[in-house]
C-alpha cells in the first residue's frame, strides 16, 4: 500500500518578513538599563526563595514565580562558560535581520566589522547564577578558553541598551 504523502508535491515559498516593533522593558529592565547608561553599573536581582541571582534582572523568579525585590550590584567581572565565533558581516545583514540593525547602529565593534570574526560568549558574572550572553573583545578566538576571566568594557556614549557594555575583555586573572 502506498502512502498518499508520496504523491504530494511540496512547495516552498521563500520570503522575508519585516516586523518592526518597540516595547517597554518595564520597571525592572529600565532600572537595569539606566544603571548601565548612567552609572556604568551592572545590576542583578536575587530570588527570595531559591537564592538564584539573575543578570539581566527579572521581575519574578522563573522558578518560584515570586516577585524579586532584592537588588545587587555586580563587579562587571565574570567567567566565560562557553563561546563561539561568528564569520558573517553584521552590517550587511542589518537590512534583513531583526536586531542586526541595532547592533550595527550601536557598532558592537567587539570584532565583526566587515568580514572580521566576532566572538560571542556566555559569561557568568561574579555573584550571578545565570550566564549573560555578550561579545568578547581584545582577544583572538584561539586564545579564548572556557573558564577565562573577563571584565566589562563600557562605551563612552551610552544609550540605555545592553550594548552600552561594548564587550568583555580578558582580565589576565586565572579562573
Amino acid at each position: 500500500m502506498s502512502d498518499w504523502r508520496d504523491s504530494v508535491e511540496l512547495l516552498v515559498h521563500h520570503s522575508k518578513i519585516k516586523v518592526p516593533y518597540s516595547w517597554s522593558v518595564g520597571e525592572t529592565g529600565s532600572r537595569f538599563l539606566r544603571a548601565l547608561r548612567d552609572e556604568k553599573k551592572i545590576l542583578a536581582n536575587k530570588c527570595p526563595k531559591t537564592g538564584q541571582v539573575f543578570c539581566p534582572p527579572k521581575l519574578n523568579s522563573p522558578y518560584t514565580l515570586e516577585p524579586i525585590t532584592e537588588w545587587l550590584e555586580l563587579t562587571g567581572k565574570g567567567t566565560v562558560q562557553t563561546y563561539t565565533e561568528r564569520h558573517y558581516d553584521t552590517a550587511a545583514l542589518a537590512k534583513d535581520m531583526p536586531g542586526s540593525a541595532e547592533a550595527a547602529r550601536l557598532g558592537h565593534d567587539a570584532g565583526g566589522a566587515g568580514n572580521q570574526p566576532c566572538i560571542y560568549a556566555l559569561i557568568r558574572l561574579d555573584g550571578a547564577t545565570q550566564a549573560l550572553p555578550h561579545f568578547l573583545g581584545e582577544v583572538d578566538f584561539k586564545n579564548v578558553k572556557i573558564g577565562m576571566r573577563v571584565e566589562a568594557v563600557f562605551r563612552d556614549n551610552r544609550e540605555g541598551h545592553i550594548f552600552d557594555i561594548r564587550y568583555f575583555r580578558p582580565t589576565g586573572e586565572n579562573a
